[in-house]
């Protein structure tokens, strides 16, 4: 691969840049031979802020431009948070490999300074999925949409227009902000979205993508397949209000889910074990189970 150049391309928000670059990082340490240059874009998704995204068309909107980019060859992989990710991956398109996961759960952040919030004003999130769960946590505080990246919603937070957001442990870990971290949900009570923590590569199909065998965390792999089966199953993109989070643990795996039914207008929420061997199979199993109503 001496001499091999791979462009690799990446969202131009501050945390995507990060995210790219640490798989460049550990592309660049397990072949040095190689040379990496990173490519951004803005995205659709990027551009329309005043909207939520299940109501402009989902999160299929950060990929677009990517994935045409990825299909005319002007870049040979692109990253992602794999949560950003729509259920359907084309199959010239495929996902390549899935990085060791960080933390997976969510988190409250106060303003800046701020050791209790002012809860007058709204809690803001970019999330049905979140919204639906954090009402249940905190039923008296009214919650609002609130979109931009992370740095955008940060500066919304600390300039005074909601009294605490909600984001991913990731991000802000990525970030190296973990000090502006108020609390963090467990996953009972606030399931993540599938993928959660997890970024992702997608390439094209048909290329050699050995390079990226110290990139691939075989848990993640296998955690990220299970809760995309659920979701997948159950017919939601990933901006539907429906969260899926496998922890593995051995050779034993552990599957929660949560299934919005939208005519009732309530959530149900599940678990299932079994094998890591299974983990698919189960996943769409406690899908099954959810959606009857079990």
């Amino acid at each position: 691969m001496a001499g091999r150049k791979i462009k690799v391309g990446s969202r131009d928000s501050k945390l995507a840049v990060a995210q790219s670059q640490l798989v460049m990082a550990q592309i660049a340490k397990a072949h040095p031979e190689l040379e990496l240059e990173l490519i951004t874009m803005k995205t659709t998704g990027d551009l329309i802020l005043d909207k939520r995204l299940d109501k402009i068309g989902g999160k299929g909107l950060f990929v677009k431009e990517l994935d045409k980019a990825l299909m005319e060859g002007t870049i040979d992989i692109s990253v992602h948070s794999l949560k950003d990710l729509p259920m359907e991956i084309p199959a010239e398109l495929p996902l390549v490999a899935f990085s060791k996961r960080e933390n997976p759960l969510d988190v409250l952040v106060y303003p800046k300074d701020v050791s209790e919030p002012d809860r007058t004003l709204p809690l803001g999130t970019s999330s049905l999925r979140r919204e639906l769960q954090v009402r249940e946590v905190y039923p008296e505080w009214a919650v609002e949409s609130i979109r931009g990246n992370l740095q955008t919603r940060l500066s919304k937070l600390d300039s005074g227009q909601y009294g605490a957001i909600l984001l991913a442990h990731a991000g802000i870990s990525r970030l190296g902000l973990e000090e502006r971290i108020s609390r963090v949900f467990t996953a009972d009570e606030i399931i993540p979205p599938a993928g959660q923590g997890i970024i992702a590569v997608q390439g094209r199909a048909g290329e050699d993508y050995t390079f990226l065998e110290g990139v691939n965390d075989r848990e993640a792999e296998i955690c990220a397949k299970a809760e995309r089966a659920f979701v997948t199953w159950l017919d939601g993109g990933c901006s539907s209000p429906i969260g899926a989070f496998a922890e593995i643990s051995g050779e034993d795996i552990l599957i929660r889910g949560l299934y919005y039914r939208e005519e009732t207008e309530t959530c149900h929420r599940g678990r299932i074990a079994g094998k890591t061997a299974q983990a698919e199979q189960l996943a769409v199993e406690l899908a099954k189970q959810l959606k009857d109503g079990k």
